[in-house]
């Protein structure tokens, strides 16, 4: 039984192609079920998370980020008495747009797209499940419920601009998204649902738990470097209380295991007390609010700030990361003009494509979805085809 303000599945504002109704799925475990089946989520497997010093089995790609993110997002849409699978299909799916190489391919993307309508990897999840996954016989995409695209749209707040030629800094609308919207009204001015609020969430609290381990595992920084942080430090002196010489590698666990917990019991507790508080009666009611109902305490909020600063210095610009993102974006860099003169150089169906395009600008953006759609080890191994070893 889920609460009023849950997403109900016999309220979905359906599919953009009709389709008979699944006799044994709810409409939101199908739109699960066709984000896993996906070629798009299989890349996952092999797109950088975040960099680190050596490449290892055990840091995380963004398909185990994604799998983290799912499981986060069903515990609390549970505890929350929300529609799980909504929650669920929008955390599998809130990262299908990434390109090869992490947030530094996106940079390196939308540089390159600035001249042809700029590039954002929520837009770009859109354009794949809508346009870009082609295997079924009646349409392009995946044909997913409304609820469900709204949520890969929205599920970081709403969305503000009318035109993706809008200045820099005048809330411009990512082409790939405007196309959609112009095809189904997302109401992009409105908040998501519940559900894609807590997909949001739990993103946070995966990549902030995520991150600490694999900066730890790389050697970017050592848990006394922990120690005064907000949060971080008062766990590990809780489990060196409570299991004092401990294995440092079950240290780690146990103190990390309890940030995370952390964070989802804060983010569960905020909602309760907000939602007994505001008594919504349906989800509309939800998109109807001024801000977010699912969200992180003031307090922790701003604890987690520090801990995002502390990652952004000692992880994300650490130097031996610096230098491979200057790597990488040497390899878009390359690719992406070099496929933009020379279509040849592409896949049949991608040079065919790119050909035919009335313009420059349409040909750019084909060019964006065969680039954007490679994993990290084929954008390496392509740049190595054309232009042999990188320096």
């Amino acid at each position: 039984m889920t609460a009023p303000y849950a997403s109900k599945p016999a309220d979905s504002r359906g599919r953009r192609h009709p389709e008979a109704l699944s006799t044994f799925r709810s409409p939101w475990q199908r739109d699960r079920d066709r984000i896993i089946h996906s070629s798009a989520f299989r890349r996952l497997k092999h797109k950088t998370q975040v960099f680190v010093e050596h490449e290892g089995d055990y840091y995380r790609t963004r398909l185990t980020h994604t799998i983290e993110v799912a499981q986060v997002a069903r515990t609390i849409a549970g505890a929350l008495d929300l529609n799980t699978d909504l929650a669920e299909a929008v955390a599998l799916s809130h990262d299908l747009g990434h390109p090869p190489f992490g947030h530094t391919g996106e940079d390196a993307l939308a540089t390159l797209m600035a001249p042809y309508g700029g590039f954002d990897h929520n837009a770009q999840a859109l354009r794949i499940v809508t346009q870009l996954e082609r295997h079924y016989a009646d349409f392009d995409g995946l044909n997913l419920t409304w609820e469900t695209l709204e949520g890969i749209a929205k599920h970081n707040g709403p969305v503000v601009g009318t035109s993706p030629t809008d200045g820099p800094g005048t809330g411009a609308l990512p082409y790939a998204l405007a196309e959609v919207n112009n095809q189904w009204d997302l109401e992009l001015h409105t908040n998501a649902s519940a559900e894609a609020q807590v997909a949001a969430v739990a993103d946070d609290v995966a990549y902030n738990h995520h991150d600490l381990h694999d900066g730890l595992r790389a050697g970017l920084f050592t848990e006394d470097d922990l120690a005064e942080l907000p949060v971080i430090g008062p766990a590990f002196a809780r489990v060196d209380h409570l299991y004092p010489g401990l294995d440092p590698m079950r240290r780690r666990h146990e103190a990390l295991r309890r940030v995370f917990g952390t964070m989802v019991e804060d983010v569960i507790a905020v909602a309760q007390n907000r939602l007994a508080g505001l008594k919504p009666s349906s989800a509309q009611e939800i998109r109807d609010m001024d801000g977010p109902i699912i969200r992180f305490s003031k307090p922790l909020y701003q604890n987690i700030k520090a801990v995002k600063t502390f990652l952004f210095h000692r992880m994300y610009r650490a130097p031996s990361v610096v230098a491979e993102r200057a790597r990488v974006t040497a390899v878009l860099d390359a690719l992406f003009p070099l496929f933009l003169d020379q279509p040849a150089e592409m896949p049949p169906q991608w040079r065919a494509a790119a050909t035919e395009a009335a313009d420059q600008t349409a040909r750019a953006r084909i060019v964006l979805d065969y680039v954007a759609g490679m994993t990290d080890r084929f954008a390496i191994a392509e740049y190595h085809r054309i232009f042999g070893t990188p320096d």
